[in-house]
């Protein structure tokens, strides 16, 4: 089987679809994949904010074309890009497993602090740059007096821009420098979810196809992983509920932890002057953990051809038993009533604030 994957062209974007087809590589040694890249109106507008010149989909668009066409046959995104609700033609494979999901202070060098967090909340016209409001909002809840620049660009641009610009500080995905193994070589601040919820899908990665493409689902089930699945599916739910984009500050984190899936999340107005935040908790069951999935030795066979893939799929304990399934299920609808209501809770607290 020989499969085309939609990508942008950054660094980073790059980095993402090598590591999905690593995976699938090593599923799958048998599969030939080629990668294209393809410039979205995100990566050729540098010069406006994101809310000046449209909405998440800025960084999807045009390679979510190509999917319905046909020109490729898969599609990595950062999960934090996609908007809550996509073509219906297309949908989103259940999710790998998710790289650190927090947001990072990275440091000028010119700075040697000590307490990063006390020089953040006391200091007086920091020079900060986000180009996220939801970033914005939460640095200003921290410090009122954080003078906000906007900052735009690849992670290499922003962390140049860092210093021949003179920021004291700029703020990225704890992801993406983690996949370009950038972490060692920055002075950083990890912020722990208390002081900043990430974006909702912060850390995971979108695989996007065709919906009538059920062999391919079936080939990306196989390197999914329900855990993190389920809480994405939650900061998801709530993204839809809210109806947030790049127009108003909107954030959510959840963790299942001890039988319990956790959904903090934060809301907004759109001049970053208010925000409130909650969390809601339910209980789930984890015995999605215990499925299994069954490698197929005869995959290793580098001559196989489409079809006999198709078949050794079809024929394999590949898909959920029909018990798992029905825990899945059960959870799903749990984590969304929560998110629903999460949201309802924050739209109501920020209508009262803005109302006086």
């Amino acid at each position: 089987m020989r499969l085309i994957a939609g990508t942008r062209g950054s660094k980073l974007a790059l980095a993402q679809t090598d590591l999905i087809i690593r995976l699938l590589k090593e599923k799958y040694p048998s599969l030939e994949i080629e990668k294209k890249i393809i410039k979205t109106k995100g990566d050729k507008i540098l010069n406006r904010a994101l809310d000046k010149i449209g909405d998440k989909g800025l960084f999807v668009k045009e390679i979510e074309n190509q999917l319905i066409s046909g020109q490729i046959d898969f599609a990595v995104h950062s999960l934090k890009d996609m908007p809550s609700d996509i073509d219906y033609r297309l949908k989103l494979t259940k999710t790998p497993n998710r790289a650190d999901a927090r947001d990072v202070l990275v440091i000028n060098p010119k700075h040697e602090i000590k307490d990063v967090f006390y020089w953040l909340k006391n200091s007086k016209d920091l020079k900060i740059g986000t180009g996220s409001k939801r970033r914005s909002a939460q640095l200003l809840e921290i410090n009122k007096n954080i003078e906000i620049r906007p900052i735009r660009g690849n992670i290499d641009t922003r962390i140049e821009k860092l210093v021949k610009e003179d920021y004291d500080a700029i703020v990225l995905a704890a992801a993406g420098l983690e996949r370009l193994e950038l972490l060692e070589k920055n002075k950083l601040y990890f912020f722990d979810y208390a002081k900043m919820i990430p974006a909702p899908g912060q850390g995971a990665l979108a695989i996007e196809i065709r919906k009538d493409r059920k062999e391919l689902d079936k080939i990306f089930q196989d390197i999914s992983d329900e855990k993190k699945d389920l809480e994405v599916l939650a900061e998801r739910a709530f993204l839809k509920e809210i109806n947030g984009g790049c127009h108003i500050p909107v954030g959510a984190i959840s963790e299942i932890k001890e039988g319990r899936l956790f959904l903090s999340a934060v809301y907004g107005s759109e001049d970053c002057s208010q925000i409130v935040k909650s969390q809601r908790s339910i209980e789930i069951n984890e015995d999605f953990k215990n499925e299994k999935k069954e490698e197929l030795s005869s995959l290793k066979n580098d001559k196989l051809q489409t079809k006999d893939i198709e078949n050794e799929i079809d024929k394999n304990e590949f898909r959920s038993s029909g018990f798992c399934q029905a825990v899945n299920e059960e959870n799903r609808e749990k984590v969304e009533k929560i998110a629903k209501e999460l949201a309802v809770e924050l739209l109501d607290k920020i209508g009262k604030i803005e109302r006086g």
